[in-house]
Order: structure tokens, then C-alpha cells, then sequence
């Protein structure tokens, strides 16, 4: 009796469990049951792109199930609507803009229910142009290759700060299809966006940031006549630009020996009846190089290489270059300060105006005793000597430091250091010496710049030997009268004796007139001690500043300073002879100088021996500069420290700082062997930094050469170094000398 009075208690139970089961499933559209209210909000639809799998799903909500899906309106082509799954999928073949569709969801409930969306649908094309930047000269013209999956093409437009009167260059075409080769010919320097837009959907775009330079070229060491270190005409290299993760090396080009020299930068020059823009490679191997400076193979390629000491270029059998470190070695005390060779060490200087490049090689013949410097005038086209040269360098100077009434060049004692000078028509080379191996002079000749002739000659210690050119490897340089401006290391100076030689200007700034006569001087009142110690008042370059007038001050300075850590700012009108009493400014430095300091938006910047980047503000009321630094590099530079250059547009916007780390320069007396390092600062504050070389090995540099300088131009950071040659013996590696070229990936 209890388990029937259970079993009729529990199948009521059963009975209800199952009708709410039911009732619960009809609500939600199943099968059987009875059917709630259908509700299909839609959503709105996500646009796709031309040639991409394309899906869209749809959700339902209540009636009953299964759904039915339906479709007013016209897809796309390649889209599809599944009327089971409720889904837009497929590959889409063309472009659409707001397409409007309306989808309709039924149930299957009776009577049948049905709700409908208004939807939008776009496709995109896709559109890519190749290269993503670009940096040209004024005049020049861009290719741009143009892909798009819009049957109906792009349009083209070009907008930019250079746009003026004559617009924002010349596009070749106005639209274009796929595949399509379109031109640009830069106009006026400028930053620029050259755009192209879907014709199908007008939202599809994309761009080139194209800048356009109307710099006529880096044809001489430090930048200018001035050496001031600043190229004001870069439009490519930003400081955003750079630090976006797009700036890194781009190629590197062998070559056949260290790269003391500076590289050369010349546009548009014909080779091969084909314009490039060039840049030119000396190396210690006796070669000139010319590349094209923007792209090249892998290998990279040669435009030209000229051997300068094989017949064409004047040599007279079997010279070499000269063996400089090892138990070969032909110059030098044995310290082996430039190995493992020398041929071109000062960076040679070009005349864009006539295409031509100067450059002083040296050699030695096979016996070992003969030695030769000669002056060439090459053609930048091919190679080839011009003006029937090259001259053999000779020279004769009154003096007694030979023990006779005469002084003479020796070709083998005498080192072609500092970077050759163009001005007066005439090309002007300086010397030092190999080690302070004796016998050697300060010695600056003059050659016609036309006809090779010689023009002057002058030596700067002729009674008393020394007085090394040095100048950290810098040029002379050159005022708007044509004089000269050169630092000189260590000799006896007499200049202001009462009896005897006074053409002695040992650890002087000196004033030259274009014919190489003597004008001026200025001798710190501790040039005894300088000359005492080996403390060279020139072994760094020297910079002209030009100021705005402003009473008595002087607006024409010549700065300069030397190993003892001073930094001398000289009234280029009166330096006022000996004493430091005697000098506008008297800077401490706080470390050697063995470098030439840029100067930019009014800021001098340079970093001493062991130091960081200085920046030291130069007031152009007082004509001084301050007497701390406004900023300074989180990082040193250890021997010999630094010479920066600085690139900006020429409203002085989007400045950088570039330099280079060549503290492991791998001869003898360095601390090691190792990459260049390029910098990238902000010259506003130096301890912000950009970028450098060092963080990745895919930007690494060749080993350091000490001294060398960068080269930026046209968007493009070009640097000079040894290779994989650890400055042995030999250059027997296999890369004894490497040109690395940095920039934004294309």
C-alpha cells in the first residue's frame, strides 16, 4: 500500500517536470511547444577587403527553430548568404561603398514569425605603393610602383610644405591601374605625401613621405668652408622618422683598405649615361670608390674603382701603398698609429662645378725607397685623371731646419692628415707627421685648382722642425676673404722674439692669406709648457662662427683648442698674437680636444677626450660662449673622443645630433677592437638619444677608424670604417675597409 500511494505521488511530479521542460525549450525557438516572440536585431557589418576571405554571422533570438535566413539586396560579388547557417562568407571581387542589404530571419513556428534588419555593407580595395619613403633631390624623378585589387584603379595626389605657384611636383599620371609604373618629379625642397586613393571606395589609401633636398652636395670635410659640421638641408631624417623603428642599415660596400677619409656626397652625376647620386670612398689602399649612394646590389657594386697608383694615375711600375705598422713598416717610430697601411688619408675635396675630386696618395715603390705624394684631379664620371694629372708634391722653403738655408718636403716623413681645401681656385693640403718620427715640418702648399700648377708653399716651423698640421683630420678652413685658418702642434715658437728666426709658430692658431703669406697668429701663454709636455695646441680643428652685429664685440670668431682642454674664441679681425690675455674667450673644456666642435642654432657641440657630447651655448650678443653646457650625452667617448655633425631643416626644425664612437680603433695604442658606433641625439638635450648602431647586430658597423666623421645626406648617414681588419700587418682580411650606409628602410 505505500509503494502505490509513492508511485501515483511520483507520476504527477513527472508529468509537471516534463511540461516545464517543454514549455522552457518552445520559448526558446525548439522544436514542439508552442513559440515565443522572434527577435533578430542586426548588428552593424564589418567591411572587408577585396581578395580577403570575408565572414559575418548573424544571431536569432526566441520564435522556433531551425531559421530560415533570407536577403534583399545585392552582395557583392564572391559573398554569398547561407539561408541555413545565417552567414555572409566568401572571397569579395570588387569594391563597395554602403551597399544596403536587408536580411530577414522566419522560424518555424505556426504561424510562421519573421524579423528583418537594414544593414550596410562595405568592401575595400586594397592599395600598396612601393617605396614607402623617399628621399630625392630637387628636380629628380621618383618611381613608384602602385598594386591595387580595385578594377577601377587609384587616383594620385601630392601634397607638401615645398608646394608653391608651380604645385607640389608632377605626377605622370593622374590615375592609374594596377601594376602601374607612376612618376613624381620632386619640385622645390620640401616634405611631401604622395597618395594614392581607391577610385572603387575612396577610403582605401596609401602614401610615400617623399623629402626633396636642394643640397648640392658634401664635397669637403666638416661640410663647409666653415666647418661647422651642420647639413641645415635634410628633410628626410627626423628625429620621429628615425626613433619610429624604421632607421637601421641599409647596405655596406666593400673596399680595399681602412677609411681614415671622409665620405663624399655629390648629386646627380652621369655614369654611364645613367644620373645617380654618388658617394665618394677613399681608402688607405691608394683607391677612390664611386657608388651610388642611395641603393645598391648585394654585393654592393661599384659605379667605378680607381687604383691611384697604377699607370693611368700616374704611378711609375710597382708601387704599393705604404706598409705603416709590423716589421715592414716604412713610416713611423713603429707605434703604428694608422694601420695597416698608407695611401689617402686626408679627406679629399670636390669642385661640384666641374666634377672634379682632388685627392693626395701615397706610395712607395717595390725596392722601398722611393716615395711618392701626388695631387690628382679626377673625374667624377669615370675615374679617369683630368688636367693632365696627377702632379708628384714637391716643395722648397727658406728656413735652417735642415742645417742648410733651405727646407725640403720628404714625401716619406710628411703626413697628409688634415682634409684637403678648395678655395681662391686653388686647392690647398696641409701636413703632419708619421709618429713625430723626424725629420718633418708644418708644411701647406697651394695647387691651381685648373691646371695643378703650384701656387705657394709655405712651412710653419721651418727653423725648428715640428709643428705638425693636425687638426683632428679637419680641413683649413676658408673665411669669405679667402684666408686660411690652421692650427699647429707642438714646436719652439719665436714669432715675437726681438732677434733671430720669427717664423717659428709652434702650438699657434695662425691666419694665412691665399697665397699662404703669414697674416696673424694667436700662442696661448702656456705654449712653452704645451710644446714641454706634448700637449698640441692643434690637435683639434678649427670652426668659423659668423654673428650679427652688435657693438664692439666681434661678429667673425674662429674657435679652436688643443690636448691641454681648452677651448680658445678668437676675434678673426685681431687674434691677438701672444697670451691668453690677448683672447676673446678662454673656455675650459674640461677634457683634450682632439676634435672639431659643430656649430648649430647657435650651440657649439663637441666631446674631449673620455667625454660626453658637450653643448655650450654661444651668445651672440656677447659673442661668448657659456661657461657650462646646456646639455651633455648620457654616454662618454673614450680617445679621442668625438666630432659631431648635425642635420636639421633650414628653419633649424627636426634637428639630430649624429657621432660616432670610434674609441676601438684597433691599432697599437687603442683599447680594443671594435664597431663604430653611430649616434643620434637630440641637440636640445643631449641626453636623449634617438638611436645608435650598437643595439642590434643587423646595424653594426665595420671596426672603428679614429677620427672619422659621418656623413648625412639626403636622408641618407654614411660612415667610413676598417672593416674586419683589427689593424695588424696586412689588410689581407676579407673586408679591409667598409663604407655602411644607414637610412629609412624603402
Amino acid at each position: 500500500m505505500r509503494y502505490a500511494s509513492a508511485r501515483r505521488v511520483l507520476l504527477p511530479l513527472f508529468v509537471v517536470f516534463f511540461a516545464i521542460a517543454e514549455l522552457m525549450l518552445g520559448g526558446c525557438g525548439g522544436s514542439g511547444g508552442s513559440a515565443g516572440p522572434l527577435t533578430f536585431a542586426g548588428a552593424s557589418l564589418s567591411a572587408g577587403k577585396i581578395g580577403v576571405p570575408y565572414a559575418q554571422a548573424f544571431t536569432a533570438g526566441g520564435g522556433k527553430t531551425p531559421y530560415h535566413w533570407a536577403l534583399t539586396g545585392t552582395l557583392p560579388s564572391g559573398l554569398s548568404l547561407d539561408a541555413s547557417a545565417g552567414a555572409i562568407s566568401g572571397t569579395p571581387t570588387t569594391a563597395v561603398t554602403g551597399a544596403p542589404i536587408t536580411v530577414t530571419v522566419t522560424d518555424s513556428s505556426s504561424p510562421v514569425q519573421s524579423a528583418s534588419a537594414s544593414l550596410h555593407l562595405t568592401v575595400n580595395a586594397t592599395v600598396s605603393v612601393s617605396p614607402k619613403n623617399a628621399a630625392v633631390i630637387a628636380g629628380q624623378v621618383v618611381s613608384l610602383k602602385m598594386t591595387t585589387n580595385d578594377p577601377t584603379g587609384v587616383n594620385w595626389t601630392a601634397t607638401g610644405s615645398g608646394c608653391s605657384g608651380s604645385g607640389c611636383g608632377v605626377l605622370s599620371a593622374a590615375t592609374s591601374l594596377n601594376g602601374a609604373n607612376e612618376t613624381w618629379t620632386a619640385p622645390g625642397p620640401g616634405a611631401y605625401t604622395l597618395k594614392a586613393v581607391s577610385v572603387g571606395d575612396g577610403t582605401t589609401t596609401a602614401t610615400v613621405a617623399a623629402a626633396v633636398t636642394d643640397l648640392s652636395g658634401v664635397a669637403t670635410v666638416h661640410y663647409d668652408t666653415n666647418r661647422d659640421g651642420a647639413n641645415t638641408k635634410e628633410y628626410a631624417l627626423t628625429p620621429t622618422a628615425i626613433g619610429g623603428g624604421s632607421f637601421g642599415k641599409l647596405f655596406s660596400c666593400t673596399v680595399d683598405g681602412a677609411v681614415y677619409a671622409q665620405p663624399l656626397w655629390v648629386p646627380a652625376v652621369t655614369v654611364g649615361g645613367a644620373k645617380h647620386n654618388v658617394i665618394f670612398v677613399a681608402t688607405q689602399h691608394d683607391s677612390l670608390y664611386a657608388f651610388d649612394a642611395d641603393s645598391n646590389t648585394s654585393p654592393c657594386a661599384a659605379l667605378w674603382h680607381a687604383n691611384l697608383v697604377d699607370g693611368a694615375h700616374g704611378g711609375t711600375g710597382a708601387e704599393r701603398s705604404v706598409p705603416s705598422s709590423g716589421p715592414n713598416r716604412l713610416v713611423g717610430a713603429g707605434y703604428g698609429d694608422i694601420a695597416p697601411e698608407v695611401g689617402v688619408t686626408g679627406t679629399p675635396v670636390i669642385d661640384v662645378s666641374t666634377k672634379t675630386l682632388y685627392v693626395v696618395s701615397k706610395s712607395v715603390d717595390a725596392s722601398g725607397t722611393n716615395f711618392y705624394q701626388r695631387l690628382h684631379a679626377i673625374d667624377l664620371a669615370t675615374g679617369a685623371e683630368k688636367l693632365s694629372g696627377p702632379v708628384t708634391i714637391a716643395g722648397t722653403y727658406p728656413g735652417t731646419g735642415d742645417g742648410t738655408g733651405t727646407t725640403t718636403f720628404v714625401a716619406q716623413q710628411q703626413n697628409q692628415r688634415p682634409g684637403l681645401a678648395l678655395a681662391n681656385g686653388t686647392v690647398y693640403i696641409a701636413w703632419s707627421s708619421h709618429e713625430d718620427e723626424t725629420p718633418y715640418y708644418g708644411w701647406v702648399m697651394g695647387y691651381d685648382a685648373a691646371t695643378l700648377a703650384q701656387k705657394a708653399v709655405v712651412n710653419i716651423s721651418p727653423n725648428v722642425g715640428w709643428g705638425g698640421i693636425w687638426m683632428d683630420g679637419n680641413a683649413p678652413p676658408v673665411d669669405v676673404d679667402g684666408n686660411l685658418y690652421i692650427t699647429i702642434g707642438n714646436a719652439v715658437f719665436d714669432a715675437d722674439a726681438t732677434s733671430g728666426p720669427t717664423n717659428d709658430y709652434g702650438d699657434s692658431f695662425v691666419k694665412l692669406d691665399k697665397n699662404l703669406v703669414v697674416q696673424q697668429y694667436f700662442t696661448p701663454s702656456d705654449q712653452l709648457v704645451d710644446n714641454q709636455v706634448d700637449a698640441d695646441f692643434g690637435s683639434g680643428g678649427a670652426t668659423l662662427v659668423d654673428l650679427p652685429a652688435h657693438g664692439a664685440n666681434p661678429t667673425h670668431l674662429v674657435l679652436g683648442g688643443g690636448k691641454d682642454g681648452f677651448l680658445y674664441v678668437l676675434n678673426r679681425e685681431q687674434l691677438g698674437g701672444f697670451g691668453d690675455a690677448n683672447a676673446w674667450q678662454r673656455v675650459n673644456w674640461q677634457a683634450g680636444i682632439f676634435a672639431t666642435a659643430a656649430y648649430w642654432n647657435g650651440t657649439l657641440y663637441m666631446a674631449g677626450n673620455g667625454q660626453s657630447i658637450q653643448a655650450y651655448p654661444l651668445n651672440a650678443t656677447t659673442a661668448e660662449v657659456a661657461s657650462g653646457p646646456s646639455s651633455t650625452s648620457a654616454n662618454s667617448f673614450s680617445f679621442p673622443g668625438t666630432s659631431p655633425v648635425i642635420s636639421s631643416m633650414p628653419d633649424n626644425s627636426n634637428g639630430i645630433v649624429w657621432a660616432l664612437d670610434n674609441g676601438k680603433y684597433c691599432t697599437p695604442q687603442s683599447p680594443g677592437c671594435g664597431a663604430a658606433v653611430l649616434h643620434a641625439y637630440n641637440p636640445a638635450n643631449l641626453a636623449t638619444e634617438y638611436w645608435n648602431s650598437g643595439t642590434t647586430g643587423t646595424n653594426a658597423a665595420g671596426y672603428a677608424v679614429k677620427f672619422t666623421v659621418p656623413t648625412v645626406a639626403n636622408g641618407r648617414v654614411y660612415v667610413g670604417t676598417r672593416g674586419n681588419n683589427i689593424g695588424g700587418s696586412d689588410n689581407t682580411t676579407s673586408v679591409p675597409g667598409e663604407l655602411d650606409v644607414y637610412g629609412l628602410q624603402p
